[in-house]
């Protein structure tokens, strides 16, 4: 985990104002460029869907859009198990379950297919940043309106100040690094 949180002090830009006045994106896309540190953030994120021996404990990883997608899937592959997206309102192409949600800069809605997550299965949520909590809040309950069971979250960056952690106090929680 040293070794992600090194690439991303070094690797993560802030933008400002973006996407609106007052708000400072935070730019992954530099880390996501260099194979080392993109390499070293999949194993780090994917040590949240192991045990204590190092086994894969869950059976799909859920990964939001859409930046979340992009760690998401490599960590489904590096513990062995199903990916699946939840996306933006209108973008799936067959029933889909729905949940709305404030984020910190406006109001969103997700969607998960009805079959994407099979009763019982074990899911670890990953997203590239904590912010209000109000995405993974949504995404679990999206899970568990399919019967899934949601071990915990493991996100590149947890935003600290917007206490996004209080929404999901109950999951285990990863975080890379934390401003």
């Amino acid at each position: 985990m040293l070794r992600a949180r090194g690439a991303l002090d070094k690797l993560v830009v802030d933008v400002q104002d973006f996407p609106t006045p007052g708000v400072v994106f935070k730019d992954i896309t530099p880390v996501l460029a260099d194979h080392a540190a993109f390499e070293a953030v999949v194993v780090a994120l994917a040590q949240a869907g192991r045990d204590a021996d190092g086994r894969p404990v869950v059976d799909k990883v859920v990964g939001m859009e859409a930046r979340g997608f992009i760690l998401a899937a490599p960590v489904a592959l590096a513990l062995g198990a199903g990916f699946v997206p939840v996306r933006k309102a209108g973008k799936l192409p067959r029933g889909a379950h729905a949940e709305s949600f404030a984020l910190e800069y406006g109001e969103a809605t997700l969607e998960l297919h009805h079959d994407a997550v099979a009763p019982g299965d074990r899911v670890l949520l990953v997203d590239d940043v904590l912010a209000t909590g109000g995405t993974a809040a949504a995404t679990r309950r999206l899970v568990e309106t399919c019967g899934g069971i949601v071990t915990g979250l493991a996100v590149l960056m947890e935003i600290a100040f917007l206490e996004g952690r209080g929404l999901v106090s109950d999951l285990p929680c990863t975080a890379l690094l934390t401003i």
